[in-house]
């Protein structure tokens, strides 16, 4: 009976998630999308598109170092956000002083640079022995959420 309850729970999340987002081809979305993503990223290659409620989010990567990216356009065009995977060295000192001040024992793991419109925010993952952070910090170094990871 446990069993075929963990069954029907995990077959609804899997509906719930493939409702979501999903993924569409790259003829299915409007030449305006298309023509927007091309122009901001031309050099963008392994993409995959989906549609996330009313936003088309395009996955890619760019560069030599094959920087990870992601992208939510409107029906115009018009690029809504981005985030772009950053090294730990491109995050300004603002938000590298904080980090060193208020989480000393910690290393930097992973960090994004969110863009929204004229909104600029960094998504920090700081690691410790047994301990793990997600902290979003404004442009400034102030911290906009910590969640424990």
């Amino acid at each position: 009976m446990k069993s075929v309850f963990f069954l029907a729970v995990t077959l609804m999340l899997f509906n719930l998630c493939a409702i979501q987002a999903q993924n569409i081809m790259q003829s299915q979305i409007p030449s305006l999308v298309i023509n927007g993503f091309q122009q901001m990223f031309p050099k963008a290659y392994d993409i995959e598109w989906e549609m996330d409620g009313d936003k088309y989010k395009v996955e890619f990567e760019t560069g030599i170092l094959r920087t990870e990216h992601e992208g939510w356009f409107d029906n115009a065009g018009k690029l809504a956000r981005h985030e772009e995977e950053i090294s730990k060295f491109d995050l300004p000192q603002t938000i590298q002083t904080k980090i060193n001040s208020d989480f000393g024992g910690y290393r930097i793991d992973d960090s994004e640079k969110v863009t929204e419109g004229d909104k600029v925010n960094y998504i920090v993952e700081l690691k410790a022995f047994k301990e793990k952070w997600k902290v979003a910090y404004d442009a400034a170094g102030n911290i906009l959420s910590r969640i424990a990871d």
